[in-house]
């Protein structure tokens, strides 16, 4: 069983756009270092004073660049807005703000690194007409496992220190990091014609949304999809869906025997949607499908490996990446599947006449049958003479013939022989058994009948039975 490497640590702003807490107007509020129980959860403020300055989308005509909120640089005074984060050295950090002034041209200052060792990324002004909109990418320095991502305030139009810098939608972090986990429901060991459920689960483990996210699985070998199964168990867009493609997020692609999903917030019939990372989506999202149990695959192992295409959209143009779950094994215990015919040398004798009938048991496999047993009870009319066959012994009083163990493919030949005592329409059944899971029992029986005259051709005692 092989399963994909660890996620790296997952690099995140807390409240990247502001929206906690709810503000209506604006409100100035402590930062996430106070006691208070409204603060602003995640930024700290170098201000004196400690607090951060959110306001509500439309305020003063002012629109929100994403979400309902953002915040203004300068509260109270001159400062600058943090938030200090554990970093992997040698990590890829990607960053995108948008930033906007309040009464004219404002400037502010981007800032990474170590706290205390700052150094300066980019400088950004902006006019109070429209949000400026902003990337850049970070590689975080050998040694360096706390990083702090700072706006620092330079100027602001008016001169005024509490005013000034408007900023919202901002993101620091790692690339999205998809990992699938596959199970099969139940864990088995199985039998041959047993439904297996399978589920998929994706978790974003990076920092960005996993954009795009499509998730197929090819149906295992052995085993059959069944239709109507696929649907989307937790996560967005929850629900059973059609097999047909292009009228939902999901489908079956009978040519290609495999489901294709498509996954995530905004997922169409044409494309996959965004996946959050697990500290706002913690359960991620689940699919999951049904297959029956194929005879081919009667004591062997069924497996396979679901994957997932995405794309990191955190830097200036797409990123395809993809994800492969753990190979999910079930063992499947042997099946053989057991044919019978009977058939009787004479369908007409005499009272006192032997009746000779001959049983053929064929395993027509996948696997070796063992503990073979044919059950043959003869009915009254009929006395026991003999028996022979090759493999197999016949009790008499038990009715049942031993076979033993037959081989896939392998034929056993058995005759019966029997004295015949009674007029009448003597008919028996014959049934083969075996330890393994018979995929059709309806070859497992067959039933011969014999008329039984009195005289040669003094009668028709059967006549009137049949």
């Amino acid at each position: 069983m092989t399963t994909p490497p660890a996620a790296p640590l997952r690099v995140a702003l807390v409240n990247g756009s502001f929206e906690q807490p709810a503000v209506t107007g604006y409100e100035i509020l402590p930062d996430a270092s106070q006691t208070a129980s409204k603060r602003v959860p995640g930024w700290l403020t170098t201000a004196s004073d400690h607090k951060i300055e959110l306001w509500h989308s439309g305020f003063q005509g002012v629109p929100a660049a994403d979400g309902a909120q953002f915040a203004e640089l300068n509260a109270n005074e001159v400062s600058t807005l943090y938030q200090d984060l554990p970093t992997t050295p040698g990590t890829k950090l990607y960053w995108r703000l948008y930033h906007r002034g309040r009464q004219g041209d404002d400037t502010m200052a981007l800032d990474i690194g170590a706290p205390g060792s700052m150094a300066e990324q980019r400088r950004f002004t902006d006019g109070n007409t429209a949000w400026g909109y902003y990337t850049g990418i970070y590689t975080v320095p050998a040694g360096q496992t706390l990083t702090r991502f700072a706006f620092r305030s330079i100027s602001a139009a008016g001169g005024n220190r509490s005013m000034g810098n408007f900023l919202d939608g901002i993101f620091f972090g790692t690339a999205p990091y998809v990992e699938l986990a596959k199970t099969a429901i139940p864990a088995g060991p199985l039998e041959v014609g047993d439904v297996v459920t399978y589920r998929i689960t994706a978790k974003n483990e990076g920092g960005g949304g996993a954009e795009n996210l499509i998730v197929s699985d090819v149906i295992p070998q052995g085993t059959t999809y069944l239709p109507g199964s696929l649907r989307i168990v937790d996560g967005p867009n929850a629900g059973v869906k059609s097999d047909a493609e292009g009228d939902d997020q999901a489908y079956y692609d009978a040519a290609a025997n495999k489901v294709v999903v498509h996954l995530g917030n905004g997922a169409t019939a044409a494309d996959g949607g965004t996946l959050p990372s697990t500290e706002t989506l913690p359960a991620g999202t689940t699919v999951e499908y049904r297959t029956v149990i194929d005879r081919a695959a009667g004591g062997k192992q069924i497996s396979n490996t679901a994957t997932a295409s995405y794309e990191n959209r955190l830097g200036d143009t797409p990123e395809p990446l993809t994800s492969t779950s753990n190979e999910q094994v079930t063992q499947v215990k042997p099946a053989a599947d057991l044919t019978m015919t009977k058939a009787a040398d004479a369908t007409t004798v005499t009272v006192g006449q032997t009746v000779t009938y001959r049983i053929t048991v064929h395993n027509a496999g996948p696997n070796d049958a063992t503990g073979v047993t044919v059950t043959d009870q003869l009915p009254d009319g009929l006395t026991f003479l003999s028996a022979d066959g090759t493999p197999g012994s016949y009790d008499p009083a038990a009715g049942q013939w031993t076979v033993g163990d037959l081989a896939d493919g392998a034929t056993a030949r058995l005759v019966l022989r029997a004295k015949a005592t009674e007029a009448g329409l003597v008919s028996n059944t014959a049934t083969a058994t075996g330890n393994e899971k018979d995929p059709d029992t309806t070859n497992n029986t067959d039933t011969v009948s014999v008329c039984v005259e009195r005289a040669p051709s003094c009668c028709d005692p059967c006549a009137s039975q049949g």
